[in-house]
Protein backbone atom coordinates (compact mmCIF):
# COMPACT_ATOMS: atom_id res chain seq x y z
CA UNK A 1 0.00 0.00 0.00
CA UNK A 2 1.32 3.73 -0.88
CA UNK A 3 0.65 5.39 2.40
CA UNK A 4 -0.09 9.41 1.35
CA UNK A 5 1.69 12.41 3.27
CA UNK A 6 0.07 13.49 6.23
CA UNK A 7 0.67 16.99 7.76
CA UNK A 8 -1.08 17.22 11.46
CA UNK A 9 -1.74 21.17 12.58
CA UNK A 10 -1.53 21.86 16.17
CA UNK A 11 -2.64 25.37 17.02
CA UNK A 12 -1.51 26.42 20.78
CA UNK A 13 -1.11 29.48 23.00
CA UNK A 14 0.07 29.69 26.38
CA UNK A 15 -0.33 25.47 27.37
CA UNK A 16 3.72 24.40 27.04
CA UNK A 17 3.37 21.20 29.13
CA UNK A 18 0.19 19.83 26.95
CA UNK A 19 1.31 21.21 23.33
CA UNK A 20 4.40 18.95 23.87
CA UNK A 21 2.15 15.83 25.06
CA UNK A 22 0.06 16.62 21.79
CA UNK A 23 3.43 16.67 19.74
CA UNK A 24 4.72 13.31 21.47
CA UNK A 25 1.39 11.79 20.53
CA UNK A 26 1.94 12.49 16.90
CA UNK A 27 5.82 11.44 16.92
CA UNK A 28 4.31 8.02 18.64
CA UNK A 29 2.18 7.27 15.89
CA UNK A 30 2.50 3.54 14.28
CA UNK A 31 2.06 4.91 10.73
CA UNK A 32 4.01 3.80 7.55
CA UNK A 33 3.81 6.42 5.55
CA UNK A 34 5.45 10.60 5.98
CA UNK A 35 4.03 12.49 9.06
CA UNK A 36 5.18 16.10 9.79
CA UNK A 37 3.69 18.15 12.46
CA UNK A 38 3.06 22.02 12.20
CA UNK A 39 2.51 24.07 15.44
CA UNK A 40 0.98 27.18 15.46
CA UNK A 41 1.37 29.62 18.28
CA UNK A 42 -1.46 31.70 18.50
CA UNK A 43 -1.37 35.41 20.00
CA UNK A 44 1.84 34.12 21.80
CA UNK A 45 5.26 33.78 21.87
CA UNK A 46 6.62 30.62 19.87
CA UNK A 47 8.70 28.29 21.28
CA UNK A 48 11.19 27.53 18.58
CA UNK A 49 12.69 24.83 20.67
CA UNK A 50 9.70 22.23 19.74
CA UNK A 51 11.01 22.81 15.89
CA UNK A 52 12.96 19.24 14.30
CA UNK A 53 14.03 18.05 11.56
CA UNK A 54 14.78 14.40 11.76
CA UNK A 55 11.65 11.36 11.86
CA UNK A 56 8.62 13.05 11.98
CA UNK A 57 9.84 16.83 11.36
CA UNK A 58 8.27 19.48 13.44
CA UNK A 59 7.53 22.89 12.08
CA UNK A 60 7.30 25.84 14.75
CA UNK A 61 5.28 28.64 13.10
CA UNK A 62 2.96 32.57 14.52
CA UNK A 63 -0.04 32.41 13.67
CA UNK A 64 -0.37 35.22 10.74
CA UNK A 65 -4.24 35.35 9.83
CA UNK A 66 -7.01 36.07 11.52
CA UNK A 67 -6.08 35.13 15.59
CA UNK A 68 -8.07 32.74 17.32
CA UNK A 69 -8.06 28.95 16.50
CA UNK A 70 -9.73 29.01 13.49
CA UNK A 71 -6.63 31.36 11.72
CA UNK A 72 -4.02 29.16 13.37
CA UNK A 73 -5.41 26.59 11.80
CA UNK A 74 -6.00 27.87 8.53
CA UNK A 75 -1.68 29.00 8.60
CA UNK A 76 -1.00 25.66 9.57
CA UNK A 77 -3.01 24.14 6.48
CA UNK A 78 -1.65 26.88 3.75
CA UNK A 79 2.16 25.72 5.37
CA UNK A 80 1.59 22.21 4.34
CA UNK A 81 2.44 20.73 0.66
CA UNK A 82 1.35 16.77 2.42
CA UNK A 83 -1.81 14.72 0.76
CA UNK A 84 -3.98 14.52 3.71
CA UNK A 85 -4.29 17.13 6.29
CA UNK A 86 -5.10 16.57 10.16
CA UNK A 87 -5.96 18.36 13.21
CA UNK A 88 -4.59 18.01 16.95
CA UNK A 89 -5.32 20.35 19.51
CA UNK A 90 -2.85 20.69 22.14
CA UNK A 91 -4.65 19.75 24.83
CA UNK A 92 -5.47 16.28 23.12
CA UNK A 93 -3.82 12.81 22.60
CA UNK A 94 -3.64 10.79 19.75
CA UNK A 95 -3.77 6.42 20.55
CA UNK A 96 -0.58 5.27 18.48
CA UNK A 97 -2.25 3.36 15.39
CA UNK A 98 -5.27 6.27 15.05
CA UNK A 99 -3.75 7.63 11.80
CA UNK A 100 -3.10 4.73 10.28
CA UNK A 101 -6.22 3.09 11.02
CA UNK A 102 -8.38 5.97 9.91
CA UNK A 103 -6.07 6.73 6.68
CA UNK A 104 -6.40 3.33 5.79
CA UNK A 105 -10.72 4.11 6.20
CA UNK A 106 -10.19 7.11 4.51
CA UNK A 107 -8.85 5.16 1.09
CA UNK A 108 -11.14 2.58 1.35
CA UNK A 109 -13.70 4.92 -0.26
CA UNK A 110 -11.77 6.67 -3.13
CA UNK A 111 -14.13 9.36 -3.66
CA UNK A 112 -14.30 10.02 0.51
CA UNK A 113 -13.07 13.99 1.32
CA UNK A 114 -13.01 13.59 5.10
CA UNK A 115 -12.71 11.35 7.82
CA UNK A 116 -13.06 10.90 11.70
CA UNK A 117 -13.10 8.75 14.52
CA UNK A 118 -14.82 8.33 17.58
CA UNK A 119 -13.56 10.01 21.18
CA UNK A 120 -12.86 9.01 25.05
CA UNK A 121 -13.26 12.12 26.78
CA UNK A 122 -11.22 12.69 30.56
CA UNK A 123 -12.65 14.28 33.06
CA UNK A 124 -11.18 15.17 36.24
CA UNK A 125 -9.41 11.99 35.69
CA UNK A 126 -12.31 9.87 34.74
CA UNK A 127 -12.56 8.82 31.15
CA UNK A 128 -15.75 8.16 28.94
CA UNK A 129 -15.81 7.15 25.44
CA UNK A 130 -17.98 8.73 22.89
CA UNK A 131 -19.47 6.37 19.84
CA UNK A 132 -21.56 7.59 16.96
CA UNK A 133 -22.44 4.03 16.05
CA UNK A 134 -22.20 4.85 12.37
CA UNK A 135 -19.59 4.29 9.71
CA UNK A 136 -20.96 7.60 7.54
CA UNK A 137 -22.19 10.40 8.53
CA UNK A 138 -24.53 12.67 6.58
CA UNK A 139 -25.37 16.61 6.67
CA UNK A 140 -29.40 15.57 8.04
CA UNK A 141 -27.66 13.77 10.85
CA UNK A 142 -24.80 17.09 11.42
CA UNK A 143 -28.11 19.22 11.35
CA UNK A 144 -29.82 16.97 13.60
CA UNK A 145 -26.99 16.87 16.13
CA UNK A 146 -23.50 18.69 16.59
CA UNK A 147 -22.18 14.75 17.40
CA UNK A 148 -19.80 15.50 19.63
CA UNK A 149 -17.94 12.72 19.12
CA UNK A 150 -16.61 14.17 15.87
CA UNK A 151 -14.05 16.07 17.50
CA UNK A 152 -11.75 18.44 15.64
CA UNK A 153 -8.40 16.14 16.64
CA UNK A 154 -10.02 13.83 15.03
CA UNK A 155 -10.74 15.32 11.86
CA UNK A 156 -8.75 14.04 8.81
CA UNK A 157 -8.95 15.49 5.13
CA UNK A 158 -7.49 14.97 2.04
CA UNK A 159 -5.40 18.83 1.47
CA UNK A 160 -6.71 19.76 -2.04
CA UNK A 161 -10.57 19.74 -0.22
CA UNK A 162 -9.74 22.63 1.64
CA UNK A 163 -8.85 24.71 -1.51
CA UNK A 164 -11.83 27.48 -1.99
CA UNK A 165 -13.55 25.54 -4.61
CA UNK A 166 -14.05 22.55 -2.61
CA UNK A 167 -14.80 22.46 0.55
CA UNK A 168 -12.65 25.21 2.04
CA UNK A 169 -10.35 26.50 4.98
CA UNK A 170 -12.02 27.00 8.21
CA UNK A 171 -14.29 29.82 8.76
CA UNK A 172 -12.41 32.66 10.39
CA UNK A 173 -15.28 34.86 10.81
CA UNK A 174 -17.01 32.20 13.20
CA UNK A 175 -17.39 34.51 16.64
CA UNK A 176 -14.44 33.68 19.11
CA UNK A 177 -13.28 30.88 16.58
CA UNK A 178 -16.51 28.55 18.24
CA UNK A 179 -18.47 26.15 16.21
CA UNK A 180 -16.27 26.72 13.44
CA UNK A 181 -15.51 22.58 13.40
CA UNK A 182 -19.23 21.63 12.95
CA UNK A 183 -19.51 24.40 10.42
CA UNK A 184 -16.25 22.58 8.61
CA UNK A 185 -18.47 19.11 8.98
CA UNK A 186 -21.13 20.75 7.79
CA UNK A 187 -19.54 22.31 4.80
CA UNK A 188 -17.82 18.93 4.05
CA UNK A 189 -21.03 16.80 4.28
CA UNK A 190 -22.72 18.87 1.81
CA UNK A 191 -20.10 17.43 -0.70
CA UNK A 192 -20.05 14.13 0.50
CA UNK A 193 -20.66 11.77 3.05
CA UNK A 194 -18.07 11.55 6.08
CA UNK A 195 -16.34 8.43 6.57
CA UNK A 196 -16.27 7.63 10.45
CA UNK A 197 -14.13 4.78 12.13
CA UNK A 198 -15.88 4.40 15.31
CA UNK A 199 -13.32 3.37 17.40
CA UNK A 200 -12.06 5.68 20.58
CA UNK A 201 -8.51 6.87 19.14
CA UNK A 202 -8.00 10.02 20.76
CA UNK A 203 -8.57 11.19 23.99
CA UNK A 204 -10.06 14.92 24.43
CA UNK A 205 -9.47 16.62 27.54
CA UNK A 206 -12.18 18.40 28.69
CA UNK A 207 -12.59 21.05 31.32
CA UNK A 208 -11.11 24.66 32.97
CA UNK A 209 -8.46 24.09 29.85
CA UNK A 210 -10.76 25.12 27.36
CA UNK A 211 -10.15 28.96 26.86
CA UNK A 212 -13.86 29.17 25.84
CA UNK A 213 -15.19 27.49 28.66
CA UNK A 214 -17.58 29.96 30.25
CA UNK A 215 -17.76 32.56 27.31
CA UNK A 216 -21.18 32.61 27.06
CA UNK A 217 -21.89 36.00 24.93
CA UNK A 218 -19.02 33.69 22.76
CA UNK A 219 -21.53 30.85 22.91
CA UNK A 220 -24.53 32.58 21.78
CA UNK A 221 -23.16 34.34 18.75
CA UNK A 222 -21.31 31.49 17.64
CA UNK A 223 -24.48 29.55 17.58
CA UNK A 224 -26.61 32.31 16.20
CA UNK A 225 -24.16 32.80 13.41
CA UNK A 226 -24.50 28.87 12.62
CA UNK A 227 -27.86 29.36 12.47
CA UNK A 228 -27.91 32.02 9.52
CA UNK A 229 -25.27 29.78 7.46
CA UNK A 230 -26.69 26.57 7.88
CA UNK A 231 -30.36 26.44 6.79
CA UNK A 232 -29.88 22.61 7.19
CA UNK A 233 -30.40 23.35 10.97
CA UNK A 234 -33.18 25.37 10.94
CA UNK A 235 -35.06 22.82 8.88
CA UNK A 236 -34.13 20.40 10.72
CA UNK A 237 -36.88 20.71 14.08
CA UNK A 238 -35.00 18.58 16.37
CA UNK A 239 -31.39 19.89 15.45
CA UNK A 240 -33.36 23.47 15.46
CA UNK A 241 -34.51 22.52 19.20
CA UNK A 242 -31.29 21.38 20.19
CA UNK A 243 -29.35 24.69 18.98
CA UNK A 244 -32.33 27.00 20.44
CA UNK A 245 -32.02 24.73 23.72
CA UNK A 246 -28.40 25.79 23.98
CA UNK A 247 -28.76 29.20 23.48
CA UNK A 248 -31.29 29.07 26.30
CA UNK A 249 -29.09 28.00 28.71
CA UNK A 250 -26.28 30.09 27.61
CA UNK A 251 -28.34 32.98 28.03
CA UNK A 252 -30.03 31.55 31.88
CA UNK A 253 -26.09 31.30 32.65
CA UNK A 254 -25.36 34.86 31.63
CA UNK A 255 -28.14 36.49 33.39
CA UNK A 256 -30.23 37.11 30.45
CA UNK A 257 -33.72 36.07 31.83
CA UNK A 258 -35.26 37.49 28.60
CA UNK A 259 -33.26 36.64 26.02
CA UNK A 260 -33.49 32.49 27.53
CA UNK A 261 -37.50 32.69 27.73
CA UNK A 262 -37.30 33.82 23.92
CA UNK A 263 -35.11 30.90 22.84
CA UNK A 264 -36.95 28.45 25.31
CA UNK A 265 -40.39 28.72 23.92
CA UNK A 266 -38.36 29.03 20.52
CA UNK A 267 -36.79 25.19 21.26
CA UNK A 268 -40.58 24.22 22.42
CA UNK A 269 -42.12 25.18 19.32
CA UNK A 270 -39.66 23.05 17.27
CA UNK A 271 -39.55 20.09 19.70
CA UNK A 272 -41.22 19.82 23.20
CA UNK A 273 -39.11 17.22 24.14
CA UNK A 274 -36.03 19.03 23.85
CA UNK A 275 -34.07 18.50 27.21
CA UNK A 276 -32.08 21.41 27.47
CA UNK A 277 -35.23 23.42 27.59
CA UNK A 278 -35.90 22.28 31.11
CA UNK A 279 -32.69 22.93 32.01
CA UNK A 280 -33.11 26.79 30.75
CA UNK A 281 -36.05 27.15 32.61
CA UNK A 282 -34.76 25.81 35.65
CA UNK A 283 -31.79 28.47 36.10
CA UNK A 284 -34.00 30.87 35.12
CA UNK A 285 -35.92 29.88 38.36
CA UNK A 286 -33.04 29.69 40.26
CA UNK A 287 -33.55 26.20 40.48
CA UNK A 288 -29.81 25.02 39.33
CA UNK A 289 -27.31 26.28 37.50
CA UNK A 290 -26.17 26.02 34.52
CA UNK A 291 -22.54 25.62 35.49
CA UNK A 292 -23.41 22.41 37.98
CA UNK A 293 -25.30 20.84 35.04
CA UNK A 294 -22.34 21.32 32.97
CA UNK A 295 -20.17 20.24 35.24
CA UNK A 296 -22.42 16.90 36.02
CA UNK A 297 -22.84 15.96 32.22
CA UNK A 298 -19.06 16.36 31.47
CA UNK A 299 -18.24 13.82 34.49
CA UNK A 300 -20.52 11.43 31.83
CA UNK A 301 -18.42 13.06 29.02
CA UNK A 302 -21.56 14.92 27.65
CA UNK A 303 -22.36 18.64 27.62
CA UNK A 304 -25.65 20.83 26.81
Amino acid sequence: MNWPSVGVVIPTRNRPELVRKAIAGVREQRYPGPVEVVVVYDQTEPDYLLARTEDTPVLVLTNWRTPGLAGARNTGILSLETELVAFCDDDDRWAPDKLRRQVAALLAEPDAEFATCAIEVEFESKVTPRLAGLGRVTIDELARSRMAMLHSSSFLMRREALHDDAVGLVAEDAPGSQNEDWDLLLRAARRRPIVHLDEPLVRVLWGRSSHYAYEYATKISSLRWMMRRHPEISGCRPGAARVYGQLACWSAASGNRSAAWQFSKEAVRANWKEPRTAIALAAMTGAVKVENVLSALHKRGRGI
